[in-house]
């Protein structure tokens, strides 16, 4: 008869959970969800030695264990800290917690710029939500913020480093997941950075993967960038056969035009399997793909505010236009491109790389540069 694997019993928050020995007191608050949960933006549970840097997971001991109920005398960082049994833990409950975590909120906006409003992770930024839960309507610091050149880290993926926030994920992913690592921290203190040798281009196969880890808009996508807002598109769950990854992500529409594509993200906005640029960078025809239906979204995001009603995830979106019209055709009355040459319909918009302006259009020349004979 096998043994009966002993559990650890530990209380966070004055909620009871039994866990294997060995489990972080984060992912121990993970099993019980809700707000009993800290955040975390530098954990990721799939990357190896991911954790221990930004603080923000930070819980009050207030007894050790049954063997030994003295309290810790420090806060502790819940990913890194084992439970033991009969250990208690605070996290919303404890005042010393909450005001910790505003403090390393201010200092993770210290040098953060204030562009969300053009930011394309705005809507789905973790830090974003992190100050809106923790965070203080001003700020202390008096000095001049680091700043620093953004990059093409090669055709697909541009550095945005005044936006870090030196998680590490990016680096772990391409540690573990590519096998061949090509970007690091350079420098010390103020002046570290994410950055690679003498501009050398990301190329590996999987390396889309650091845009999915990154919980900030340090690192984003070319090819989706500034071409809509995250809340404007329908995220969908697709599928393909592919002989690199297991080819399941989300598809970000509109219309039924694919604007984006990411990995498939759990409750705690973790990938749950990695996805190959090719999946994530090249197949953006919806013709490329199997759709399943609606993905599920948190219902206190603002992605889910206009596409999804009822219970998230399980109605389809609804199309307004077509709500209005009831199934009827719209009328056309006109149709643009007769009368303007602004936007061709064979001018593909989500090609551009950036804003679209005038040098992007073709311009017609002059018919015939002569003057007219009116003119003589």
């Amino acid at each position: 008869m096998a043994e009966e694997k002993k559990l650890f019993k530990v209380t966070i928050d004055g909620i009871t959970v039994e866990v294997e020995p060995g489990t972080t007191i984060l992912n121990a608050a993970r099993q019980i969800g809700g707000e009993v949960t800290p955040p975390a933006m530098c954990y990721y549970s799939k990357l190896k030695g991911s954790g221990g840097k930004c603080r923000t997971c930070v819980v009050e001991v207030a007894a050790g264990s049954t063997a030994d109920p003295r309290p810790m005398p420090k806060l502790v960082a819940s990913c890194r800290t084992t439970v033991m049994d009969g250990m208690i833990v605070k996290n919303i409950t404890s005042e010393r917690v909450l005001e910790a975590r505003k403090g390393v909120v201010e200092f993770l906006l210290i040098n953060h710029p204030l562009d969300c409003p053009i930011c394309d992770q705005a809507g789905e930024c973790d830090l974003q939500d992190l100050s809106y839960a923790h965070g203080t309507e001003g700020t202390r610091f008096e000095f001049q913020k680091r700043t620093f050149i953004k990059h093409n880290l090669g055709p697909y993926i541009q550095l945005h480093m005044t936006r870090c926030i030196l998680c590490y994920r990016c680096v772990f992913v391409a540690d573990q997941l590519t096998g061949k690592r090509v970007h690091g921290v350079l420098d010390r203190g103020d002046q570290a950075e994410i950055a690679t040798y003498i501009e050398k281009a990301l190329d590996n196969d999987f390396i889309g993967n650091v845009i999915d880890v990154c919980p900030v808009g340090a690192l984003t996508d070319r090819t989706f960038r500034f071409k809509n807002r995250v809340w404007f598109t329908k995220p969908v769950k697709a599928h393909r056969n592919c002989s690199k990854c297991c080819g399941k992500v989300h598809a970000w529409l509109r219309g039924d035009e694919i604007l984006r594509v990411t990995g498939r993200k759990d409750q705690w906005g973790e990938v749950e399997d990695w996805i190959c640029n090719e999946c994530r960078f090249e197949k953006k025809d919806i013709r490329d793909w199997e759709i399943e239906g609606p993905a599920e979204i948190n219902r206190h995001s603002v992605i889910s505010q206009g596409h999804y009603s009822g219970k998230v995830g399980t109605t389809k979106p609804n199309e307004t236009f077509s709500k209005i019209m009831k199934g009827r055709q719209p009328r056309l009355l006109m149709n643009i491109h007769d009368v303007s040459e602004v936007n061709p319909p064979e001018l593909n918009l989500a090609a551009i790389p950036g804003p679209a302006h005038s040098d992007d259009f073709e311009k017609k020349k002059a018919i015939n540069d002569k003057p007219s004979p009116e003119a003589k």
